[in-house]
């Protein structure tokens, strides 16, 4: 089909809606942590342990809290996107490593490891021409 084929020239156009709906998504998963306060910081940080890292779990929760609100917001803007993109991939290692350390399996782990591959692949893609960022 002709409308398939022509797709690929609005490539730039789903990149936009990609940052959007990630950037939503991300903010709104990690704007209720970061207001959670210092208690809910350490309750997230410990996922860190996962990867041999046991101290100041406040702190590592704290930046997960705000890379995931923050570096949604970069996400949805373009700005700084690939730093941000890296960021949040990395991220989703500690969160996919903490839902199988829990006993949640695959299945448990399967949202974080998805949004992995899909942050890791936007490192390579870039923001689009829709951005801030942009060249």
């Amino acid at each position: 089909m002709a409308i398939w084929n022509s797709l690929g020239k609005y490539r730039d156009t789903g990149l936009l809606i990609l940052r959007i709906g990630l950037g939503v998504m991300m903010i709104m998963h990690g704007l209720p942590k970061l207001q959670g306060g210092p208690e809910l910081w350490a309750g997230v940080g410990k996922a860190m342990g996962n990867i041999g890292i046991h101290f100041i779990p406040t702190f590592w929760g704290f930046m997960a809290a705000a890379t995931e609100t923050i570096g949604g917001l970069f996400l949805l803007l373009g700005l700084f996107f690939r730093p941000s993109a890296l960021l949040l991939a990395f991220t989703m290692v500690v969160a996919g490593l903490m839902h199988l350390s829990k006993g949640d399996g695959v299945n448990g782990a399967s949202h974080a490891i998805e949004l992995f591959f899909v942050f890791l692949g936007l490192v390579f893609i870039g923001p689009g021409k829709h951005s801030v960022d942009k060249k």
